[in-house]
């Protein structure tokens, strides 16, 4: 898409959110951030996904001032964590990660925080989505055949709720989108307040 059709910056390399905002019919642009994901010592889940979410709309915004195109757009940008035990669950650095943080999800219910940021002309609001999961019981055998789709390989939590890992979803309070990772109502009202027109492109379906 060129700068002149788009309305937003998507401040990430996702195609998750990327299809998100396909859904609400948003016209962007993306541009993925280079942000270290690291936790600061003591930091809070809440916080820190919500820090990461701002971080990397600064950092794509910033990068935005050299004349790429989008210069002057909005930038949107998100940020997910699995939470359970207190512990926040990021993206797996091996199988035996993956299937450790699925040994500890199985038969449970976890939380999920996905912070939503956007960066306008004058200042960067954000919200934080949460969500309740409760995962059936799962066995050793299905984590593994699981991990050997390849699907858990680059998802918080080492599951995707959008994809075969759905079949581990017992239950589920919050945000369907949320989860996925882009609260589509959260982000809708802030690209809103940001002076973003979210109706301009939803015309009759072709």
């Amino acid at each position: 898409m060129s700068g002149t059709d788009a309305q937003i910056v998507l401040a990430s390399a996702s195609p998750r959110r990327a299809e998100l905002l396909e859904q609400l019919r948003i016209r962007f642009l993306k541009l993925a951030p280079e942000v270290d994901e690291s936790a600061h010592h003591g930091e809070q889940p809440l916080d820190l996904v919500r820090r990461l979410a701002v971080a990397k709309a600064a950092a794509v915004q910033q990068l935005l001032q050299s004349g790429l195109p989008g210069s002057g757009l909005p930038v949107l940008a998100a940020d997910t964590l699995v939470i359970i035990d207190g512990l926040a669950l990021g993206k797996p650095a091996s199988r035996g990660d993956a299937l450790a943080m699925l040994a500890r999800l199985s038969d449970r219910a976890h939380q999920v925080l996905t912070a939503v940021a956007v960066a306008g002309p004058e200042r960067i609001q954000s919200e934080v989505s949460r969500s309740t999961v409760r995962f059936r019981a799962i066995s050793a055998d299905a984590a593994a055949r699981y991990w050997a789709t390849g699907e858990p390989v680059d998802k918080a939590g080492s599951y995707a709720i959008q994809g075969i890992g759905a079949v581990f979803v017992d239950r589920l309070e919050g945000s369907y989108s949320g989860v996925m990772g882009l609260p589509l109502a959260e982000t809708e009202r802030l690209l809103s307040e940001a002076g973003v027109d979210c109706w301009r492109h939803r015309g009759p379906l072709d």
